[in-house]
C-alpha cells in the first residue's frame, strides 16, 4: 500500500484508527529519515491529543522493534527477568536490585538510562564508580550474564532506533505525557532486549513523572497489556514518590547507600521496595527465593563486587566527594511534615547531580543527603539536609528549589505508604 505522510497525520488528527499497514510505514519511514521531524512531531500532537487504542498501541511497539534488532540472547542456564521503573528522586533500587536477583537464582539483563532534569540515572550513578564502563556489546552482554548473572549497561544502539529518534523529538515538542508513547518507548526497548519477564515500577507522586495515582495506574495497565500482547509476562508495582526513596539523591551519594543496602544495611523503604520488587521478578522467572533472606547473607553484596569488577569497575575503591558540603536547617522546632521529591530533586539536579540537556556533564559527588525523615521532631537550627556540590554558587538555587519543600509544623505526620498497588 502506499501512505503518505499528511494522510497519516490527519487520520490521527481527525481521530480515526491508524492500521498496522499505515503504523509500519511511518515509522519506518520515519527511521529511515523520509518521514520530516516537523511531521512526526505533528503526528505524535494528535496522538496526544486523541489517543490510541490498545491495538495501535502494540503496534506501534512492534513498529519500534522492527526498527532495529532484538538482542539475541543465549541460554544462560538462569530464567532471564528485568526491572523498570518510570525514574524518581533518590531512586537508586536497580544497583541493589539487580545482583539480589541474580544472587537468587535469575539471570538480570538491565539495560538503562541516564538522569535528565530531577531524575536521576542508573548509569550516571554507576559511572560514579572509578573504571566502570556502561557500553557494552552484544556479546559481552551475554558473557557476563552467564558467568556473573547480572549486567547492568547502556541500550545498544540497535535496539529500537525508531524510538530513540522519537524520545528526542517528543522532548522538544510538548508531546512526552502521551501515554500510548510512554508505554511503547519503555516497552519496546525492554521487549527488543529479550527478556523473558519484566516487572514495572511505576512512581507516583510529585517527583514523579505521572503524579497523579490515575494516569499512573493508566500508565501501568497500558505497559501490562502490552507486555501481554507481546508475549512478555509483565507485571507492575504502583510506588510512592512524593518524598524521595532513602536518605541520599545525587550519583556517589547514591551508590554508597545502595552498598549499605546490600551490606544488610540501609534506609527501611529502599529495603522495602528493593525486596517487594525481587519478589515480583522472582515470580515471574518461576524461583522460590527469599529475597529478604539472600540480602541479608551478603550474597547480593558479593554478586555486586562481580558485576562492578566485570564492566571495569573497582568496587573497594573510594568514591567521588563534592567539594564544598553546607546544611539547610530547621527555622523553627516541630515535626517534619514535607519533604518533596520534586524539590530535593531539583535541588540535586542545581547542585550539578542532573543534567538539563542529554550531552551535559554531571557531578559524580553532588547531590542531596537526607538528614531527618518525614514525621521526625526537629528543633530549630537542627539540620534537616546536606548540600553536596563542587560548584559552591549553585547552592543558592538549590536553596530556592527547596524553600516550599520543606515544612516543620506542628501536626504530626507520617511518610506516605511506599507500596501503593500492584497489577499482575
Amino acid at each position: 500500500m502506499t501512505f503518505s505522510a499528511v494522510d497519516v497525520i490527519t487520520t490521527k488528527r481527525d481521530g480515526g484508527h491508524l492500521s498496522d499497514e499505515a503504523i509500519d510505514w511511518v515509522l519506518a519511514a520515519y527511521t529511515r529519515g523520509d518521514v520530516a521531524d516537523e511531521q512526526m512531531a505533528s503526528l505524535a500532537m494528535a496522538i496526544l491529543l486523541n489517543g490510541m487504542e490498545a491495538q495501535e498501541i502494540s503496534r506501534w511497539t512492534q513498529a519500534m522493534i522492527d526498527s532495529g534488532e532484538v538482542l539475541a540472547l543465549p541460554d544462560v542456564g538462569r530464567p532471564l527477568v528485568d526491572k523498570h521503573s518510570t525514574g524518581g528522586v533518590g531512586d537508586k533500587i536497580t544497583l541493589p536490585l539487580a545482583p539480589l536477583v541474580a544472587a537468587c537464582g535469575a539471570a538480570v539483563p538491565q539495560l538503562s538510562g541516564r538522569g535528565l532534569g530531577h531524575t536521576g540515572g542508573t548509569l550516571d550513578k554507576l559511572e560514579s564508580i572509578p573504571g566502570w564502563r556502561a557500553s557494552l556489546n552484544a556479546e559481552e552482554i551475554a558473557a557476563q550474564l552467564a558467568d556473573v548473572g547480572v549486567v547492568i549497561c547502556a541500550t545498544t544502539p540497535t535496539l529500537a532506533p525508531a524510538d530513540r529518534k522519537l524520545y528526542a523529538l517528543r522532548d522538544v515538542t510538548g508531546t512526552v505525557e502521551s501515554i500510548p508513547l510512554i508505554a511503547s518507548s519503555i516497552m519496546s526497548k525492554k521487549i527488543a532486549e529479550g527478556t523473558g519477564g519484566l516487572v514495572l515500577d511505576v512512581k507516583v507522586g510529585s517527583g514523579a513523572f505521572m503524579k497523579s495515582l490515575d494516569r499512573s495506574t493508566e500508565l501501568a495497565r497500558t505497559m501490562v497489556a502490552i507486555g501481554g500482547a507481546h508475549g512478555l509476562p509483565t507485571r507492575a508495582l504502583l510506588t510512592d514518590m512524593s518524598v524521595p526513596l532513602g536518605r541520599t539523591v545525587g550519583n556517589a551519594l547514591e551508590v554508597a547507600e545502595s552498598v549499605e543496602v546490600l551490606r544488610g544495611g540501609g534506609p527501611a523503604d529502599v529495603v522495602e521496595l528493593t525486596v517487594a520488587l525481587a519478589r515480583e521478578m522472582l515470580a515471574l522467572a518461576g524461583l522460590d527465593a527469599d529475597p529478604a533472606a539472600v540480602l541479608a547473607s551478603g550474597a547480593a553484596y558479593e554478586v555486586w563486587e562481580r558485576m562492578i569488577a566485570a564492566q571495569g569497575g573497582d568496587p573497594s575503591a573510594p568514591l567521588p566527594v563534592a567539594a564544598h558540603v553546607e546544611p539547610v536547617v530547621a527555622e523553627r522546632s516541630g515535626v517534619l511534615s514535607t519533604c518533596d521529591a520534586l524539590a530535593v530533586g531539583i535541588a540535586a539536579w542545581r547542585l550539578g547531580a542532573g543534567r538539563a540537556r542529554k550531552e551535559d556533564a554531571v557531578q559524580a559527588g553532588a547531590g542531596v543527603r537526607l538528614l531527618v525523615e518525614v514525621g521526625e521532631e526537629v528543633e530549630a537550627g537542627q539540620p534537616l539536609l546536606e548540600l553536596h556540590t563542587d560548584t559552591p554558587a549553585a547552592v543558592a538555587g538549590a536553596r530556592a528549589a527547596l524553600s516550599s519543600g520543606l515544612v516543620v509544623s506542628e501536626e504530626p505526620a507520617e511518610r506516605p505508604r511506599l507500596l501503593i498497588d500492584a497489577l499482575r
